[in-house]
């Protein structure tokens, strides 16, 4: 058992050898004071090698762990020191230490990487600072600097990675009249994990943020993953030409189930003369139209066949729902080869005369589409895990009650969803 009331102090405090503790203040509504300094010689000079003078001490005061349940403020007398050869360019400094705090630190490096680790795992940053008792964006900026320098030591973190997928992300709504400011996640879909948030939904963003990206890491990259959408389909082509574009399945089959939803609508206003009720019947099977054939159970089909008989005069939702099965069927195929014949066939045929327009443009889309949707079938490589990590980044922004600051989010996304090697977090402190 150690004895020393020395000793104990240093023991409590926990700062390492080298680090005096000089006195606790302990006043009543205010956090623990808990001094300390730096032992030791008389340094030299880093340029000339002589040894230092000294300029005397100044307090600073870092936020640090809670002990016992009470917030804790570390005073560190840092001592400065200056050259005594007026002319060396050096000229006077402050004596630093990581295992106290980083330079121009408001957190101790405990405290900071504690903070960071609850940030991590999606804690709310404002339940962190009640918890150290200082103010949210004390908090926050520690994370953000910590969480910068952890992201960018993890260098192994955006390795390895052979298929890359984008989506578009609403980070925040601005002004009188709520304008939406979009950001584009890029995510490693073999591995789910989230590689980078930066700011714009736009191709040229994203060709921008893929050209920033070391050219052994592009090469690297076989597939590119994304939903029917242009601009990524154009920065993929543009800064990742090499790589085969992967048109997303979920959102390939959602396209032809809106196109169904839209056949339903026109069909029923124009036998109708408005929107359907309940008891219409194009309405009453709304939900069996979109759902999966095979998942519609016996007495489903027969109301469906039924209703449709009934409010469908012209066959034309009955073809909306041939085709949308039709486009389901093409992922069913083995092999690309007959999944491009079949393709074909069915974008062709869609673009008939005799086929309502939205089946028409239903057939374009498909055939402008169509290296895309079949590459699937060589790939099997989904957009899934980029929607999965945009659900991570929602949740953090929910817990956080909204950003408006965009480098905050992009930090807390990254620590909550980026799976970082947390290891390192001990090893490094920020420049």
């Amino acid at each position: 058992m150690e004895a020393d009331p020395t000793r104990v102090n240093r023991v409590l405090v926990g700062l390492g050898p080298g680090v005096e503790v000089v006195g606790v203040v302990d006043r009543a509504g205010r956090p623990l004071g808990v001094h300390v300094r730096l032992g030791g010689d008389r340094p030299c000079c880093g340029s000339c090698g002589r040894r230092a003078w000294s300029k005397g001490s100044r307090c600073v005061v870092l936020v640090d762990l809670p002990v016992f349940g009470r917030p804790v403020r570390l005073v560190w007398h840092k001592r400065r020191w200056r050259c005594p050869d007026a002319a060396c360019a050096v000229g006077s400094w402050t004596e630093q230490d990581s295992r106290i705090g980083a330079a121009r630190g408001l957190l101790t490096a405990r405290a900071a990487r504690w903070a960071t680790r609850q940030a991590g795992a999606g804690r709310d940053i404002a339940a962190v600072a009640a918890e150290l008792g200082c103010g949210w964006h004390t908090v926050m900026a520690s994370v953000r600097r910590w969480g910068e320098a952890l992201l960018n030591a993890d260098r192994g973190r955006l390795d390895g990675v052979t298929a890359l997928g984008m989506d578009e992300i609403l980070v925040v709504r601005r002004g009188r009249y709520r304008r939406k400011t979009w950001a584009t996640t890029a995510v490693d879909v073999r591995r789910g994990r989230l590689l980078d948030v930066f700011p714009g939904r736009t191709a040229n963003a994203a060709a921008a943020w893929l050209r920033s990206r070391p050219p052994g890491w592009r090469r690297a990259v076989r597939w590119a993953v994304l939903d029917l959408s242009g601009p990524y389909r154009k920065a993929f082509g543009d800064a990742l030409a090499h790589a085969r574009q992967v048109a997303d399945p979920f959102h390939v089959v959602r396209l032809a189930n809106s196109v169904l939803d839209e056949v339903r609508r026109r069909v029923q206003n124009d036998t109708l003369g408005g929107r359907g009720t309940k008891h219409d019947p194009l309405y009453r099977i709304r939900k069996l139209l979109v759902m999966a054939k095979e998942r519609v159970a016996r007495a489903g089909q027969a109301k469906l066949q039924g209703l449709l008989a009934a409010g469908d005069p012209h066959g034309e939702v009955r073809d909306a729902w041939l085709a949308k099965e039709a486009v389901r069927d093409i992922y069913q195929v083995p092999t690309r080869r007959w999944a491009t014949a079949a393709l074909d066939e069915l974008a062709r045929d869609l673009q008939d005369d005799a086929y309502s327009p939205e089946l028409n443009r239903l057939g374009r889309t498909l055939a402008a589409w169509r290296p895309q949707i079949t590459n699937w079938h060589a790939s099997r490589a989904t957009n899934g895990p980029t929607e999965a990590a945009n659900n991570l980044a929602k949740r953090v922004k929910r817990v956080a009650f909204g950003f408006t600051n965009f480098d905050n989010f992009r930090i807390r996304a990254l620590l909550y969803a980026g799976k970082p090697d947390w290891t390192l977090l001990k090893t490094l402190t920020p420049p």
